[in-house]
Parts: C-alpha cells; structure tokens; sequence
C-alpha cells in the first residue's frame, strides 16, 4: 500500500488552512463535517470562504502565510495557487512534523483525502493513491446504491447496546455471531425501517435469552475461472462472515482477499479435484462456524455420508450466477 488508511479522532484536530478561494471553500466545508477548530490564513477571501468564517466562527489570520504560524496545529492544507508558497507550507509542516496536504500536489503530501461516503456515524473512505479519482468516483456512486442512509441508524443501534451484549454474552465470537443474528435479522429490517421502539423491544428480548444456534453452516463457492470481480452480492457476504476458509493452490489468491480478516485460513495441500477435506470443515461448522470452501473451476461435488447426513446449513454457489 502506497497510504495506510486511518481515522483520525475529530476533536483533537486543529486545522490549518491556508488559502481564501474556492478550493480552500471546499476543503473548509469537507472538515467542518467534524470539527470547527479550524484557523484560516489569508489577506483576502472569497464570498464563499468569509461567509463560512463568519457563520461557523472560524479563526481567521488576515495576512499571507509566512512562517512561524502553524506551531499550534496538527494539520495543514495548503490550498493556494502559488507553487512557491504551496512548497514553503510543505518545508514548514515538515520540520515541525505536522501532517501536510498540498491540494494537488501529491508530492508535497504527507497524507491525501479519501472519497467519503458519510452514513454518520459509519464512514466508508475509497482511495485510488491519487491514481484515477474518476475510478474512485464511480466505486462511490455504486457503493451509496447499495447502502442506504439509514445504515448509519444500525451503527448507532450497536453503539447503544454494545456494553448490554458484552456484559451478557460472553467470548469475542459468541458475541460476534449473536450481533451477526441481530443486523441481518428481523430487528435490522426494523431498525432501517424506522421501527426503532419495536427494534428494541425484541432486541431486549432476544438478549435476555441469549440463545444463538449452536450449528454453523459449510458455503461452497466454485470460482469457475478463478475472477473475483464476478463474485455475487450473496457470495461477498458468505465470505464476509466467515470463520474459516479453506482453499487449495488452484484457487485464485484474490479470492483470499474478500474473506473476513480475522477468519481462520486452512490452505489445502491437496487440490480440491482430488479430495475435498469434508472431515475438517463439518468439524468446525457442527461446532458452530461458519466456513467457506473455495473450489477451483466447476466440478460436482463428490457425494459425504457425513456431510450429507449433517443438520448443519449447506449452500453452493457459483461464481458469476
């Protein structure tokens, strides 16, 4: 990775913009989406600019950057139209160690600004490195089709009964699976429909038994012609929630990507046209585990007394369909 993704917490920001124009306007209405301390530096700014100064009380240096203003602050955005003046902002903050962003200029940056797609108090940021914002665009219109605004509805639900479930359910996966029930249930369909007392009414019901089914479930996935970007909306999923996953080396790496990070991986040494590891997979899904198997190509799969006879949930999915 050419930048490492982070969030950084709002109310210890202290911004420093340096600029009065449009581009400066922009980037002052992108970080008043989480914080006001923010000082502008410019003798002359636009409509746009004073209007927000004036309206969100903003600290407002009326002169041209020089140095020696920016030892309070964490970050600084240059968004000038002056080279000269852009490379002495980066010289500056890099000195005093502060973060820089050089509108622009990814090379007087110490970090660049994601697309953002804002479902306070879920956040989804898309990067492309700075190489194709047009390609980061259109990833962020397909991602907002399929998340609706009242996503952000389902975080704040979890943040309200986080430490309820936690002093109720014991073990980090107990846990998991039992807010997995929760999301992907009736009482997430109530919450994105607005139906929050009722949401909560079963929602304290459903903690106070606490009951989770013990089964898990076996996904096979064939990859047919091993291309990730043909997998389903069903399939992401699958492999989302996984707990463990089994491949062998036919399968398409990427495919590895796509699995939840923390899910265990059991690489095969064995090729799947050869052998299926039934025995280790229902182990682990009558245990309670969700488990994917990735397959290489498309084959039927080979007849298992055990899996067959197993109460555990079996699905089968192909690449692209």
């Amino acid at each position: 990775m050419r930048y490492f993704p982070v969030f950084l917490t709002a109310k210890k920001l202290n911004i420093m913009i340096i600029g009065g124009g449009e581009v400066a306007a922009r980037k002052i209405e992108l970080m008043l989406k989480c914080t006001a301390n923010i000082t502008v530096v410019s003798a002359h700014c636009s409509d746009m600019v004073s209007r927000l100064i004036h309206t969100e009380n903003l600290h407002w240096l009326r002169e041209n950057y020089r140095p020696g203003l920016m030892d309070d602050c964490n970050i600084v955005i240059a968004a000038t139209d002056d080279e000269a003046v852009n490379k002495s902002v980066y010289e500056e903050a890099q000195s005093l160690g502060i973060l820089v962003n050089v509108v622009d200029q990814p090379e007087l940056c110490d970090y660049i600004t994601p697309s953002i797609i804002d479902r306070d108090p879920m956040l989804v940021a898309i990067s492309s490195s700075g190489s194709s914002p047009v390609l980061v665009r259109m990833l962020r219109e397909q991602i907002e089709k399929t998340l609706p605004q009242a996503y952000g509805r389902l975080a704040e639900f979890g943040y309200k009964f986080r430490d309820h479930v936690k002093a109720r359910i014991k073990g980090v996966r107990n846990r998991r699976l039992f807010w997995e029930q929760v999301f992907q249930g009736d009482i997430g369909e109530k919450i994105l429909n607005h139906q929050t007392q009722s949401a909560e009414l079963t929602f304290i019901s459903r903690l106070k038994d606490s009951k989770m089914s013990s089964l898990g479930s076996i996904t096979f996935i064939h990859t047919k012609e091993g291309n990730p970007d043909h997998l389903t909306l069903k399939a992401h999923r699958a492999l989302q929630f996984a707990d463990a996953a089994f491949y062998d080396e036919n399968v398409n790496p990427d495919f590895i990507e796509y699995v939840r990070r923390d899910a265990d991986k059991f690489p095969q040494d064995i090729p799947s046209t050869t052998i299926i590891n039934y025995q280790h997979a229902l182990e682990l899904a009558e245990a309670g585990q969700k488990v994917i198997y990735l397959l290489s190509g498309y084959q039927e799969l080979p007849k298992n007394l055990a899996y067959q006879s197993s109460d555990i949930t079996k699905v089968e999915l192909v690449n692209g369909d």
